[in-house]
């Protein structure tokens, strides 16, 4: 690939004339693609409208596909295959039609990713990592004064008296906001960051997450940081890195529970968390419930090879959508696309794991997405994660890291 190096000196003729890199355009163009992903209330969003100059930049200045990306692009096309198939009988439904619309264009933006990272794998991670907190920070921001009604944004910014920010679901944007909450820690305990520059900034994320409500948002966090601590302590160096693992561990759970403590004070607040923390929910009691209507779909999909079709499964349960990814998979992508998407969760986790411990540069960074996804894949039991914008980038940022190309690999290429 053609660039401009960074440290090249000035030429004749072009002193004092402004020289940009291809590596700064790309990086620049990756920063925005994330940190427009705080913005899901309209559709197309900002997100696809990046997503688009992230694809003009790289067809521009080059962009290479390995071999080792085609497991996720074959069961992603056999997937969305399988929902093509199912939305035939359903044509004539614009909301079905647009469900696929959305599905295909998350198939392309997972396989993208992955390819960009190829190449100055560590320096587009940052970005990208760089650009998601600072989209965390907005939507997070929107979060807050929603919930709290600041400047009369209630309204717009809250749903069911539960943050949801710029996002059109309480339980999305919870979600949304663990990955750069597990960077921010992961930072801290590698010293990367120091405590107090690294709580400072999480901090708005993470009280936007805890202001959702979210069940499976709060499970998420934890169950991630646990993960991503579990692995860090196991692949550090040396003891004395264990140690202060251990120890920033503690430190910061003690100020987590300190200001879970604080924001537990205020009368209501603790109310809906009572409320919320309660796994005693009625939309999930009884067989017209939640879990009752997920398991009166099971014995109706052996019947059905193509499924119920796109968005059906709601007008056949009570106006109700599964809430379970992998019974959406077969209701809405028939069988082809529900095994398909077994099997790409299940390939996922074996790449997933195997980067987790496999020494390289990017190493911390494949445990943050990692722990994240992981628990993302587990969450997918309670909740649709198929049009999740942010499941399909770490989606594409795992598989793109095991094709990612290493510097000691580029080196031997040269020499040979």
């Amino acid at each position: 690939m053609s660039a401009v190096a960074d440290s090249a000196g000035p030429k004749p003729g072009h002193r004092g004339r402004l020289r940009i890199s291809h590596a700064s355009i790309k990086r620049g163009a990756l920063w925005l693609l994330t940190a427009s992903s705080w913005v899901a209330l309209i559709e197309p969003s900002p997100y696809e409208i990046a997503f688009l100059l992230v694809l003009l930049v790289f067809a521009v200045t080059g962009i290479r596909f390995s071999q080792r990306l085609l497991p996720l692009a074959f069961l992603l096309l056999v997937f969305n295959i399988g929902g093509l198939f199912s939305l035939i009988p359903w044509m004539s439904d614009p909301d079905a039609v647009r469900f696929m619309a959305v599905s295909l264009y998350l198939m392309i933006t997972a396989v993208v990713i992955a390819a960009i990272l190829a190449e100055d794998t560590l320096g587009r991670l940052e970005t990208l990592r760089k650009g998601y907190l600072f989209a965390a920070w907005c939507a997070g921001i929107a979060g807050i004064l929603g919930y709290f009604n600041i400047a009369g944004l209630g309204d717009s910014f809250t749903l069911y008296g539960r943050a949801s920010g710029t996002f059109k679901d309480s339980n999305v944007l919870g979600p949304f906001l663990v990955l750069p909450i597990v960077f921010g820690i992961q930072r801290i305990l590698n010293g990367q960051s120091g405590l107090v520059r690294g709580l400072l900034s999480i901090s708005i994320p993470l009280l936007a997450l805890f202001l959702t409500f979210s069940r499976g948002a709060w499970g998420n966090l934890a169950a991630s940081v646990l993960i991503m601590v579990a692995l860090s302590f196991l692949v550090a160096p040396d003891a004395a890195r264990r140690a202060r693992i251990v120890a920033l561990t503690l430190i910061t759970l003690m100020l987590a529970v300190v200001a879970l403590l604080v924001a537990l004070s205020f009368e209501d607040i603790r109310a809906v968390f009572e409320t919320r923390a309660s796994f005693d929910q009625s939309y999930d009691q009884g067989v017209t419930g939640r879990f009752g209507s997920q398991l009166r779909s099971i014995p109706l999909l052996l019947d059905e090879p193509n499924g119920f079709g796109p968005l059906r499964f709601r007008w056949l349960f009570n106006q109700q959508d599964p809430h379970n990814v992998y019974v959406n998979a077969f209701a809405s992508y028939g069988w082809l696309g529900g095994f398909s998407w077994l099997a790409l969760m299940a390939a996922t986790s074996y790449v997933g794991w195997r980067l987790a411990f496999r020494r390289a540069p990017t190493q911390q960074h494949a445990i943050a997405i990692w722990a994240v996804l992981f628990i993302h894949i587990l969450q997918g039991l309670q909740i649709d994660t198929d049009h999740w914008r942010h499941f399909y980038l770490m989606l594409g940022l795992v598989w793109g890291l095991t094709a990612a190309v290493s510097p000691v690999r580029i080196a031997k290429a040269k020499a040979s």
